[in-house]
């Protein structure tokens, strides 16, 4: 323990207060017990010397010190009244630095609340010099919850702009829809060749229906925070298979194809149906970006912690700045194309959490003549998961 100089006074002071204290019960018994006190002064601190007889007849008695008691009853005196002050400033200053740190805990208490609801920083006056630390903290933790509350604010204000947008969207196929049916309705005696043409625009504007429809549905039912995973063994080459052949509308009218380069015998642990939403979606995002009479091939290998699913298409390179977003709610990389192919933006993020409850992870990367999707999905799944 570090003492200050106005400790050793504090000490100095208590000492020859003590002294003083001293001497003066000294002179105070000798008052009031002048012959007791008197001769237990003899009997510890004094020696006979002899004695003779006075003139009245008494005997009297000579005394000399016995310096080596005395010596030994003040030295043991000092030390005593010495460590009583010590004791007693030290008692002082714990007193005085618990009062202090109270003080200061208090003050730090009032200062990080006003930190907690101040909105502008500079306006909240600094903490002391010791606990600095503690500010810089406290000033992190305020940015990354700030951060947080202006990403869900972001993601609030793009979601109610999405489904504003979709609203104004729905109008247009189903406006088309009705007047097309309309026309078929009424018009008993059309040719053959325009009923064909009018039936064939009716039934786009109706998938066109379809999925705006279910781009709502992705929006309002995303959480998949208390989702449970029913876990079985998959046949991987099976599910891709029938996913293939599902997309061969989407793929016919610009002549793309899509390639598979999965072994028969590849097997899966996880849950085949949301999976299969995880496939759909990375699938349906290649199909959309590729460029027309280009192959779509999807890749699978297993080793013996992970399977890998690779994704590959052709076409226009994504920025490197923009891959990290891919994955991300509500995120459209190309805003002019979202009405046809773009969606709502969950899809690659629904993606993202679903691999990621599996264990998983799935990243992209892109370069002037491919863009992959990478799926990394555990073997099997840790002991605390039922399979």
């Amino acid at each position: 323990m570090t003492v200050s100089r106005k400790q050793i006074i504090q000490l100095c002071r208590l000492i020859f207060t003590a002294l003083f204290f001293s001497v003066a019960a000294l002179w105070l018994g000798v008052l009031l017990f002048e012959g007791e006190f008197r001769n237990l002064v003899a009997r510890n601190f004094l020696r006979e010397a002899g004695s003779f007889t006075s003139e009245n007849g008494w005997t009297e008695y000579a005394y000399i010190p016995r310096w080596d008691v005395i010596r030994s009853f003040v030295v043991k005196s000092i030390i005593v009244v010495i460590c009583a002050a010590v004791a007693i400033v030290e008692l002082f200053s714990v007193r005085r630095a618990a009062k202090e740190r109270e003080k200061l805990l208090k003050e730090i208490a009032a200062m990080t609340n006003v930190l907690s609801e101040a909105e502008d920083i500079s306006t909240v006056p600094s903490f002391p010099a010791e606990f600095a630390e503690i500010e810089n903290r406290l000033l992190q933790m305020k940015a990354a919850m700030h951060r947080q509350r202006q990403l869900l604010k972001d993601e609030a204000a793009r979601k109610n702009d999405l489904i504003t947008g979709l609203a104004h969207d729905l109008k247009t196929p189903l406006t088309s829809v009705i007047g097309y049916l309309s026309l078929l309705d009424e018009a008993g005696d059309m040719p053959e060749a325009q009923r064909v043409k009018y039936t064939k625009v009716a039934l786009d504007k109706a998938y066109r229906l379809e999925g705006l429809i279910n781009e709502f549905f992705d929006i309002t039912r995303y959480n998949l925070q208390t989702v449970t995973l029913q876990k079985e063994k998959i046949d991987l080459n099976y599910m891709l298979l029938q996913m293939v052949e599902e997309f061969y509308p989407l793929l016919a009218p610009e002549h793309k194809k899509i390639l598979l380069h999965v072994r028969e015998d590849t097997t899966l642990y996880g849950d085949a149906q949301k999976l299969a939403r995880v496939f759909n979606n990375v699938l349906k995002n290649a199909v959309s970006y590729s460029r027309p009479d280009s192959v779509i091939d999807i890749f699978a290998q297993s080793g013996e912690d992970k399977t890998v699913l690779i994704f590959r298409n052709e076409g226009k390179m994504i920025p490197k700045e923009k891959l990290e977003f891919l994955f991300e709610k509500f995120y459209r990389l190309d805003e002019a194309r979202a009405t046809n192919t773009g969606g709502a933006g969950l899809g690659l993020a629904i993606a993202k959490e679903i691999v990621t409850l599996h264990g998983g992870t799935i990243y992209a990367d892109s370069n002037e003549q491919y863009t992959i999707f990478v799926v990394e999905l555990p073997v099997r799944f840790s002991k605390d998961t039922k399979s």
